[in-house]
């Protein structure tokens, strides 16, 4: 298929307040931008939609941005003909209408069902499995995102790492002046604070507060913000500095794709969350922890586990970095060992960049699904 021409529909239902749509409007931008991909996005909530991308109108069914025609995904589907390559987000499941349009066209849709990313060992063997469907001469194929050369690879813009690395300490003090903060300081420890509602962070504040480094966290909205105010028994909006012994947090408002990105290159340690930031952190090339979404029967930590086990193959102190993400989640005691892990700081930034070099010879979700979509 010639890809210069084809029609893309990207389904996407926003789940877990950022996550589905942060991964797929970043794939539908590189898709437009890198590919000249006919993208058709529809997403079921536009207000969530609207706090990444604030050029988005919340009160309209179609509307056309950045090359891409935006489309509310509304209970109704109104009548539209398929693209020619359809991917459901995360087994969104299409609507039934929608399908049967795909049925009736007289060449088959790729139809791929973009899975949520994983470093577990199965993922390998199911990526690109075909699925048939039980009424229709369709067949859905399951695309699965990760760490291998066997997998979809990772969203990464063909040219996100040559602009990473022209981010230097002056871009640095820039991006923080921007957002109203002052440069930042050689005897300080900068971290950046992403996560969902998290039993744990206050006993974390409570180490940062008490320790004998300078910490300064830059909060993200939302639950971790929510969290911190709490824990100061203060309010705690953007613009807001708090401070507490060797602890100082500033509020932060909600960034665009690209001012998370250099949020992450700004800081010396990310803590994120999910799916999408916990990629973004990994390009960032800086020291990270990952909140990963929590499961019933603790079955998340079995993939926190797989990940751990890739990422920190070969690492010397990898006993020390798993200590600290299973007590960030909820498994295992934190203060004391936080101490052990900011002391392998240095080392551990080198892994990280390492660990990038590996990642970069994957090829990136997208041109992958280009490739596949092209039969190569």
């Amino acid at each position: 298929m010639n890809n210069n021409s084809s029609r893309w529909d990207i389904f996407c239902t926003v789940v877990d307040n950022y996550g589905d749509i942060g991964v797929c409007w970043r794939l539908a931008r590189q898709l437009a931008d890198e590919y000249d991909a006919e993208i058709r996005l529809w997403v079921d909530n536009l207000d969530r939609f609207s706090h990444l991308c604030p050029s988005i109108l919340t009160d309209v069914d179609v509307q056309h941005l950045e090359g891409m025609e935006i489309r509310h995904w509304r209970p109704n589907l109104p009548s539209v003909d398929a693209a020619d390559i359809v991917i459901e987000a995360f087994a969104c499941e299409l609507p039934a209408s929608y399908v049967k349009v795909m049925a009736q066209r007289k060449i088959a849709p790729i139809w791929i069902n973009l899975e949520y990313l994983s470093a577990e060992e199965w993922v390998d063997s199911s990526h690109l499995l075909a699925s048939p469907h039980q009424t229709y001469p369709l067949k859905k194929h399951f695309f699965f995102p990760g760490f291998t050369r066997t997998t979809g690879g990772l969203i990464r813009e063909r040219d996100l790492l040559s602009i990473r690395s022209t981010f230097d300490d002056t871009a640095a003090d820039k991006f923080l002046a921007d957002l109203g903060l002052p440069p930042r300081e050689k005897n300080e420890i900068c971290v950046s604070l992403f996560c969902y509602d998290n039993p744990a962070l206050p006993e974390l504040l409570q180490a940062w507060a008490d320790g004998p480094d300078r910490i300064r966290v830059l909060v993200t909205p939302g639950a971790p913000a929510r969290q911190v105010s709490e824990w100061f028994g203060e309010k705690f909006s953007p613009g807001t500095e708090l401070c507490k012994n060797s602890l100082t947090v500033h509020a932060l408002p909600f960034l665009s794709h690209a001012g998370y990105d250099r949020l992450l290159w700004v800081c010396d340690m990310n803590f994120v969350r999910g799916e999408d930031s916990f990629v973004r952190a990994q390009w960032a090339q800086r020291p990270f922890v990952w909140h990963i979404y929590p499961q019933t029967e603790n079955t998340h930590l079995v993939k926190l586990k797989a990940f751990l086990t890739r990422y920190l193959h070969n690492f010397p102190e990898s006993e020390t970095v798993q200590r600290f993400w299973h007590g960030w989640n909820g498994a295992g005691e934190l203060g004391a060992s936080w101490r052990d892990f900011v002391a392998i700081w240095p080392s551990l930034e080198l892994h990280t960049k390492v660990w990038v070099g590996q990642l970069d010879r994957t090829r990136n979700l997208a041109d992958n699904l280009v490739r596949f979509v092209r039969g190569e």
